[in-house]
């Protein structure tokens, strides 16, 4: 028994002596692997004349201060009364304020239409102090595109130059100018977020309108945004509100709407194809509430009593589907058509009238003075 345990042990100490010799053997190897990879890797220089790059060169950011003080000496405050009525048929009168920019020195005041819409009178202060009324027989308003002028008897004011909107570029700034929150001229700069957005269906605006996260509030309306170059490129006009909306304002482009602009400065009003026709887009509660066949299209809710749609024997209750050959599912679409459209032109339309389809052509005319 002594004997059997005696070997054990010996055995033990022997496989435990390998095992060591083992390990310290491998160990050495490894350091000697090492040592002659440091020694026949060097480590080279990339670029032995390189040093930090000198900001000297680069160019200075555009100072937004210099561009305000070269634009809102032509930004003016408009407020407006408006006559009101209470449930119990009592009027009682209603403020509102609003912004505009000056575009001509002769005293042309440009805004949004829903600024001045149905005020009773309106006051223009501008940027130093000095308030005009306006004469409400030189209010000429566009309510489709949301533009309006009016005239002051103002000396010694400025106008602000007009850019050119299409050379703007998405993360441009721009600033944002107007009486916001009625409380005076103020700035606010954002970035160019989008070109050409299609906001129609929700706001009712025929326009393609300029994206921008700059700060708009109550009161913007109607104000420039203007590049860094002082121009006005868009006129501010709506913001999206919602709690998980923010940054989300837009402005009619300068180059969409200086066209309706100088209509309504030398003609009153903006002159366009006419069809004659008040519509609204199909959707299902129309479909159900009007028994409609089709549940894709452009109602015609009226139609104008000696109109193109009248002569061409439109009715109310009918669904456009097709304007001068080109399919018509929404209103927006449907304007748009109309006023890319030529006065005089003869166009083909396609419609519902019940389970029935028709086909008739109109030729549309020059829109009445509204």
């Amino acid at each position: 028994m002594y004997f059997a345990v005696s070997v054990v042990l010996i055995l033990s100490l022997v496989l435990s002596g390998g095992c060591e010799l083992i390990t310290s053997t491998e160990s050495s190897r490894t350091e000697e692997s090492s040592e002659t990879a440091a020694e026949t890797t060097e480590t080279k220089p990339i670029k032995p004349d390189w040093e930090v790059p000198s900001s000297e060169n680069q160019a200075p950011l555009p100072s937004i201060a210099d561009v305000v003080a070269l634009v809102k000496p032509s930004v003016v405050s408009i407020n407006t009364e408006v006559v009101a009525y209470t449930i119990f048929n009592q009027p009682i009168t209603q403020e509102g304020a609003g912004s505009g920019w000056i575009i001509s020195e002769e005293g042309i005041v440009v805004t949004n239409a829903h600024v001045v819409q149905g005020a009773e009178s309106i006051t223009v202060t501008l940027d130093d102090g000095r308030a005009f009324p306006v004469d409400m027989s030189t209010v000429a308003t566009d309510s489709l595109t949301d533009l309006a002028v009016l005239k002051i008897d103002a000396d010694d004011i400025e106008a602000v130059a007009v850019g050119d909107s299409d050379k703007l570029r998405v993360g441009e700034w721009v600033v944002a100018i107007g009486n916001s929150l009625g409380q005076g001229i103020r700035a606010t700069q954002g970035i160019i977020s989008r070109k050409e957005v299609q906001v129609q269906e929700e706001l009712g605006q025929p326009l393609r309108l300029i994206e921008t996260d700059a700060a708009i509030n109550p009161g913007n309306s109607g104000g420039p945004l203007v590049n860094m170059a002082g121009e006005v490129i868009g006129i501010t006009s709506v913001k999206l509100v919602d709690v998980q909306i923010e940054g989300v304002g837009y402005a009619i482009s300068s180059n969409e709407a200086m066209p309706r602009i100088q209509q309504l400065i030398t003609n009153g009003y903006v002159v366009r194809p006419w069809l004659g026709v008040g519509l609204a887009t199909v959707n299902q509660f129309a479909v159900l509430r009007y028994g409609l066949a089709v549940n894709e299209g452009v109602l015609v809710t009226n139609v104008a009593t000696d109109s193109p749609a009248g002569r061409a024997g439109l009715e109310p209750g009918d669904v456009i589907v097709s304007f001068g050959g080109e399919v018509m599912i929404n209103v927006w679409q449907m304007t748009e058509a109309i006023h890319e459209s030529e006065i005089g032109q003869e166009v083909e339309i396609i419609y519902w009238r019940g389970d029935s389809k028709q086909t008739v052509k109109a030729i549309l005319v020059e829109s009445p003075p509204p």
